[in-house]
């Protein structure tokens, strides 16, 4: 006859113990993690950025990168509805994005907005009258980038100074149309309304002014030939960009900086939608929640793969009190020179948009005119 031993409760403690510490039986016991599709630009789904949601929800995110509206918009035509969870857009595309059903309605309840800068509570294009179809997380500037030790923050105060002769060859473009066009139109004065509001006559003479700068051009680059050029001194100016790259390679110790010149600066904005269709999307608007939260806009002001500024009232005391030198160094301070917001009610900064008198592909087929000439 087998004797039953009961265990004793030291015993019984030790073997929960060994099961919960051991790495091999918490992955057999754990539930596979949700996955999450993203499409985005570079940097979104990395884990400076959402490690510590995956970690407490249980889910896994599979980014696709792109760069560029234009690009953006392929990619979900070319895909099956429901492909993408989340899409994060350039707030110009939000508008075709809902034209083209790719997007979900949101509840604009979800979302503090009150929490929003008054200038991003309804911000253009995320909205079609009271219906929301996109929450905007970040954003920034574009002005003029420049390397230190060759140009004085007081001549990058224009964009004339792409025309200097001693920058000849030595200027580059980040290739997208939208954002050097833009600042081109800028430079003509095309103010009220705005750089990417005007009439043929206007875009005639903004495709002259371009043109004219292409002696100067030495290339024309993606998102890591636009890094490595103005690290390794390539290229001593770039249209096209700003703090977003510049930010970076500071930080890394490169002689460069932007700055938004007295002709006025250009706004990225970048924004979360829920994709149509998507079976996810209880999780994904969790997911933008937590992004507006003071801890999440501290990471996305110092995403590693490039800086953004906050819209929310939060973020910037967030990131006051976590990091007052990132602060200070992208403005995130009320009243400071560079304060974004004190800048846009000063009249000197414009949404990047898309064309409003042209149609897109007519800026586009001169941008490939104008890097071929």
């Amino acid at each position: 006859m087998t004797r039953l031993i009961k265990p004793t409760r030291r015993a019984v403690l030790a073997g929960t113990a060994a099961v919960l510490t051991t790495p091999y039986l918490n992955r057999a016991w754990a539930a596979d993690p949700v996955e999450i599709n993203m499409l985005a630009w570079y940097g979104h789904g990395e884990p400076d950025m959402v490690e510590e949601f995956e970690a407490e929800n249980n889910v896994k995110f599979n980014a696709k990168y792109y760069a560029g509206g234009d690009n953006m918009l392929a990619l979900i035509a070319q895909s099956p509805p429901g492909t993408y969870d989340i899409i994060l857009s350039d707030g110009e595309f939000v508008q075709q994005l809902n034209a083209a059903g790719y997007i979900e309605q949101m509840d604009a309840d979800d979302y503090n907005f009150d929490d929003f800068w008054p200038e991003f509570q309804k911000f253009p294009g995320h909205w079609k009258g009271d219906d929301l179809y996109s929450v905007m997380v970040r954003y920034g500037l574009l002005g003029v980038s420049f390397n230190t030790d060759v140009i004085t923050h007081k001549e990058a105060m224009t964009y004339g100074v792409f025309q200097d002769e001693k920058l000849k060859g030595k200027v580059g473009h980040f290739d997208w149309h939208l954002p050097s066009l833009g600042q081109m139109s800028l430079y003509n004065g095309n103010n009220d309304p705005g750089p990417f509001d005007i009439d043929d006559d206007a875009w005639e003479k903004v495709q002259e002014t371009t043109m004219s700068l292409r002696p100067q051009v030495g290339g024309f680059f993606d998102y890591g030939g636009t890094f490595s050029n103005l690290k390794n001194g390539e290229m001593h100016a770039m249209c096209g960009i700003g703090d977003w790259i510049t930010g970076v390679l500071r930080k890394d110790g490169a002689p460069v900086d932007s700055v938004i010149p007295e002709e006025g600066g250009i706004q990225w904005t970048e924004s979360y939608s829920i994709g149509k269709g998507s079976d996810k999307a209880d999780i994904v608007r969790k997911f933008i929640q937590y992004m507006l939260t003071p801890e999440g806009q501290v990471r996305s002001i110092q995403m590693a793969a490039y800086p953004g500024l906050s819209p929310t009232k939060s973020g910037w005391k967030a990131i006051q009190k976590e990091n007052p030198d990132e602060a200070k160094r992208s403005g995130l301070i009320e009243g400071a020179d560079n304060d974004p917001i004190k800048m846009r009610k000063e009249g000197r900064i414009f949404n990047r948009d898309i064309p409003q008198q042209q149609d897109l592909e007519d800026w586009n087929d001169f941008w490939s005119e104008y890097k071929n000439a």
